[in-house]
């Protein structure tokens, strides 16, 4: 017998595929809350896959809440990335690309501000506190650093290929045929 809510559902969002039934973003996974999804079922725009066994009422109605749906008219996912802080350490592995380090990350540019370093996605790594503070205002060769991995601009389909290594601390098993379609299978 499902759950029947008295009070507004927490912590049940649905998984958001597009049209070719692929999630629209690996990292962060694309959920929408299900306040949303209810509006989009009613708005005719998504189609229901999975369902909780959870109930929602009103006095006229009453549903069981999706945990996946799948968008009804494919979304393009060909623009460029925004070029932001998470976006720049999902580009390079939430790593240093100076030691490796994973822990009190921050950004470098990698020929600094004050010889003409520009911020961009080219000149901008992940870097933690301490090799950014020994490496300072000084280019690379004066410094005595290496650098692991040149900063590039990203597609978007490189920023979802990396962010798949990352998944969220939950996954509701009805998401899971959905996800990760292309992993190898152990035998």
């Amino acid at each position: 017998m499902p759950e029947v809510l008295t009070s507004p559902p927490q912590g049940r969002p649905a998984l958001v595929l597009n049209a070719d039934y692929r999630p629209l973003s690996y990292y962060p996974l694309s959920l929408w809350p299900w306040q949303d999804v209810v509006k989009a079922v009613f708005l005719d725009r998504v189609d229901i896959i999975a369902e909780y066994d959870t109930v929602v009422r009103s006095p006229s109605f009453e549903m069981r809440l999706p945990s996946v749906i799948a968008l009804r008219e494919f979304v393009r996912q060909d623009r460029s990335p925004a070029f932001t802080r998470f976006n720049v350490f999902l580009r390079d592995g939430f790593q240093c690309v100076y030691c490796g380090s994973r822990e009190e990350l921050t950004f470098d540019h990698v020929v600094p501000r004050s010889k003409g370093g520009r911020t961009s996605w080219t000149n901008i790594a992940t870097a933690c506190s301490p090799c950014n503070l020994k490496k300072g205002g000084r280019m690379l060769s004066e410094s005595g650093m290496h650098i692991t991995r040149k900063p590039v601009r990203p597609s978007n389909y490189q920023l979802q290929e990396i962010g798949r290594r990352f998944p969220p601390n939950h996954l509701h098993e009805t998401w899971m045929d959905y996800l990760y379609w292309d992993v190898e299978l152990e035998p």
